[in-house]
């Protein structure tokens, strides 16, 4: 009797243990989340997010997927929202090599600000950036996942640093290559200080040819739309875009190439001869072609406005090295050195520059946030600043749903990456962010951030903070060691 019960017991538990047999193990389980679906601007409630290693597996209903998974951690979304990570398309590091450590000290201020990858732009220290990359990429440095385009292309003894000097067909096709095959960037940063506008083409497609994304300044010779046929992938800062608006865009190009007119003139000339119709026109060929925008607006904005806001108070200044800070000066500089006429432009040029936001959008042309932080760009700081960019956007005229699509699916779309970026679901990164406020009610909300996931790693509120305290420290020492 008692060998039968024992029999009937075992059974009773192998009948009864298939599904938690068949329950799957993750490492973190989000759960009770409100995901935010930035491709579809809308929210989904009640719902679970499995997480094992660097991917997202699993995501349903909360009921559902508390019943198949099991995971180490668990995180509370409830009255959360979950969204992808954020992307900062235009970020520098520079100032030479004395500056490294404190441009190092920026890369937690991403994370903390829910940005989880930046696209370096580059600045002048592009074998230190590439190194960073490599390190992050393999988990020794902490920071987000790093794309950059090492040196920029330039022509000979140009205004930047950090530049591969170009003056022939020859020298840009040994550019393309030391880019490509040595150090493998992730695309072409391309300037204009003295680069010749038909090196310039060539390179855009040269490049396009070699299967290598291509961002720049447009030189003011040519109209964009030259570079927009030679295959330029996205058009960096605002003021390009605005100038493909102009009716007399092509004669004014003329103009300035034979050195009838200057840099100011040409630029007065343009907005002066700026037409919807002529900029519409002009956006939606940039759709059609593929060429994306990103507008560093608020960049711009600080600077134009410098004669009117004291930043001696900023919150931001405290984490700054003071040798990053004295890069500030060139432009603080040569912004109080204009007349009330000069200032009154400006702020003239900046409200008509942000007035296209709606037109390319309208158009049908990706808007990419990227905010052209770091060092020489006053005021305008790492981390914080991508927050700043998009709440102008929507002060401009964006959606909501638009300014955070520029923030977390535009960068994937101009990578190609959009397989594996900008979206919660299986399959995915995860890279994510879990927000106590709904981005797509006020953009502002990518401020309020509860937890932050990069690469699977789950970084909460307090690990957040500690980041902050710690880079505030570090600055505070530099600085009291600068003192005399």
């Amino acid at each position: 009797m008692n060998n039968l019960l024992v029999a009937l017991a075992s059974l009773l538990f192998v009948s009864a243990t298939p599904a938690a047999a068949a329950q799957k193990h993750g490492d973190v389980i989000i759960r009770h989340a409100t995901i935010v679906d930035v491709e579809a601007a809308k929210t989904i409630a009640g719902q679970a997010v499995v997480l094992k290693g660097g991917d997202i597996v699993a995501v349903g209903p909360d009921a559902v997927i508390a019943k198949d998974w099991h995971a180490a951690r668990t995180i509370e979304g409830k009255e959360r929202y979950l969204i992808p990570g954020l992307w900062d398309m235009h970020v520098h590091f520079g100032g030479g090599p004395e500056l490294i450590e404190e441009n190092r000290a920026l890369l937690p201020l991403y994370v903390a600000n829910g940005i989880t990858t930046i696209r370096d732009c580059s600045g002048d220290l592009p074998e230190q950036v590439l190194a960073w990359r490599s390190e992050i990429a393999a988990g020794s440095l902490f920071g987000p996942r790093l794309l950059t385009s090492g040196a920029k292309i330039e022509g000979i003894a140009p205004v930047w640093k950090g530049t591969i000097e170009v003056g022939s067909t020859a020298d840009v096709d040994a550019a393309l290559d030391r880019l490509r095959t040595r150090d493998k960037v992730d695309f072409v940063k391309i300037t204009d200080s003295t680069l010749k506008p038909e090196l310039f083409l060539y390179a855009l497609t040269k490049a396009k040819a070699l299967g290598l994304r291509t961002s720049g300044h447009i030189p003011m010779a040519l109209t964009v739309d030259q570079a927009v046929d030679a295959g330029i992938s996205s058009i960096e800062h605002l003021d390009y875009a605005y100038n493909a608006g102009a009716k007399d865009e092509a004669t004014i190009a003329a103009d300035f190439a034979a050195k009838r007119i200057d840099r100011a003139e040409a630029n007065r000339r343009l907005g002066a001869s700026f037409d919807r119709d002529t900029a519409m026109t002009a956006y939606r060929r940039f759709a059609a072609k593929g060429v994306f925008v990103t507008p560093t607006l608020n960049g711009s904005r600080i600077i134009t406005y410098l004669d009117r806001d004291d930043h001696s108070k900023d919150e931001g200044l405290a984490y700054i090295g003071p040798k990053l800070r004295k890069t500030y000066d060139w432009r603080i500089e040569r912004a109080a050195k204009a007349d009330a006429a000069a200032i009154a432009a400006r702020h003239a040029h900046i409200e008509a520059v942000g007035s296209i936001l709606p037109m390319l959008a309208e158009a049908g042309v990706p808007i990419i946030a990227g905010t052209d932080a770091g060092f020489l760009n006053s005021y305008n700081y790492p981390g914080f600043g991508l927050h700043d960019e998009i709440e102008l956007f929507q002060q401009k005229g964006l959606t909501a749903a638009q300014a955070l699509a520029s923030a977390t699916r535009a960068g994937p779309a101009w990578f190609g990456q959009l397989d594996r970026y900008g979206a919660v679901k299986p399959g995915m990164a995860a890279d994510l962010v879990l927000l106590t406020k709904n981005p797509l009610e006020d953009i502002t909300a990518t401020r309020a951030i509860d937890t932050v996931v990069m690469r699977g790693t789950v970084q909460d509120r307090a690990a957040l903070d500690k980041m902050l305290s710690e880079t505030r420290a570090k600055v505070a020492a530099w600085n009291a060691a600068a003192k005399p």
